[in-house]
């Protein structure tokens, strides 16, 4: 199987076609969406629905998270049972429906709902357009791939604020970049080719899946393509035999549980997952805009720079993940952090005066996240 790998990366090496590139932009439109509809809250709160609760608002902007885990369980088994071209097509379609309730909402409570649905949509696409990126691109280029979905979703945090100078008090218009998007997702539907590994993990014999290669990775002979198709039916069959030695779901993972060499990496990556949803990140991405009220003369400007700093920060971080190492990043990244979030709350109970600090202090979070 190894050998096989080899083979199959000097097959593929660099091969990047137009159809390969069009499926991966048309598939991180869903990313995109996400990042957007992570931010598009932050900046019109004073204009959607004047006299809202607190506690209204609150439901408007955290019903989007509700609906995230939702999307994410849902999204795996849509995957995996329709393919993941009509799983991301259903995406777009949960984000056209949602948009439009979000844009044409009587009521706040129409306006809950709708970021509800967009938020399952977000979760579907967190979970379908990594895979589906992963599984269409060629061994040596997948990590540049993967990185595509991160950059999506952050120029989508700094798109919607963007557009929020200009759009902000037309809250409607904003929010209806979301179902136009998506709708114009669908329009670019053919280009959104079904993953040759899940083709041909249901049939060995698809002929979809031999023309998707084709036009994937510009084999122009089938013997080529017979090449490829032998390594990924290889593959799939070399981790079925390992599915199966390793026994049941629950019996694999109290394995990993009881290997007491493997239990503090699968307890550190997990406490990683929950430390980054429960570090505050999000606050940033959804109150900035009010937190900086007070302390610079545009909180939107503020709120801004914080999203331009994370698609820089972003990029540094995949360039130096390679150079210095997944640890040490971690280890700077926890530690900045730490320290950006004491002198915040400094600023906040007023034991640093010099609230300009807090600025500086949010960006500098944003940028060790």
């Amino acid at each position: 199987y190894v050998e096989c790998q080899i083979a199959e990366d000097e097959l593929r090496r660099d091969i990047v076609t137009a159809p390969m590139i069009m499926a991966c932009l048309v598939a991180c439109v869903s990313q995109f969406l996400s990042g957007f509809n992570t931010s598009v809250m932050n900046a019109p709160e004073k204009y959607v629905f004047p006299g809202h609760s607190t506690l209204a608002w609150s439901l408007a902007v955290s019903s989007f998270a509700i609906g995230g885990p939702v999307g994410a369980i849902l999204g795996g088994y849509l995957a995996n049972a329709a393919g993941r071209r009509q799983a991301l097509l259903f995406d777009a379609i949960v984000f056209v429906l949602g948009g439009l309730l979000m844009s044409l909402a009587p009521t706040i409570a129409w306006l809950i709902a709708g970021r509800f649905f967009v938020g399952i949509a977000s979760g579907f696409a967190s979970v379908l357009v990594p895979v589906y990126l992963g599984e269409l691109a060629p061994p040596v280029l997948r990590g540049t791939f993967g990185t595509c979905t991160q950059f999506a979703m952050v120029l989508g945090i700094l798109a919607s604020d963007l557009l929020a100078f200009e759009l902000a008090e037309s809250w409607r218009i904003l929010f209806g970049v979301t179902p136009l998007l998506a709708f114009l997702q669908l329009l670019c539907a053919p280009h959104l080719l079904e993953s040759p590994r899940w083709l041909l993990d249901r049939d060995e014999n698809s002929q979809d899946a031999r023309l998707a290669l084709q036009l994937l990775y510009g084999f122009r002979d089938v013997e080529q393509i017979e090449h490829e198709v032998s390594h990924i039916v290889g593959a799939t069959a070399y981790y079925n035999l390992a599915a199966q030695e390793s026994g049941p779901p629950v019996s694999a993972l109290r394995s990993i549980y009881e290997d007491p060499l493997v239990r503090p990496l699968m307890l550190s990556s997990i406490a990683l997952h929950v430390a980054q949803q429960l570090c505050g990140i999000n606050s940033v991405f959804y109150y900035s805009t009010m937190f900086f009220n007070g302390i610079i003369d545009n909180p939107l400007l503020g709120t801004t720079l914080v999203a331009g700093i994370n698609v820089v920060a972003t990029y540094l971080a995949i360039i130096l993940m390679d150079q210095c190492g997944r640890k040490a990043l971690l280890a700077w990244s926890s530690t900045g952090m730490l320290i950006c979030v004491i002198i915040i709350t400094a600023v906040l109970y007023e034991i640093i005066t010099f609230k300009f600090i807090a600025l500086l202090a949010v960006m500098a979070y944003v940028s060790f996240f």
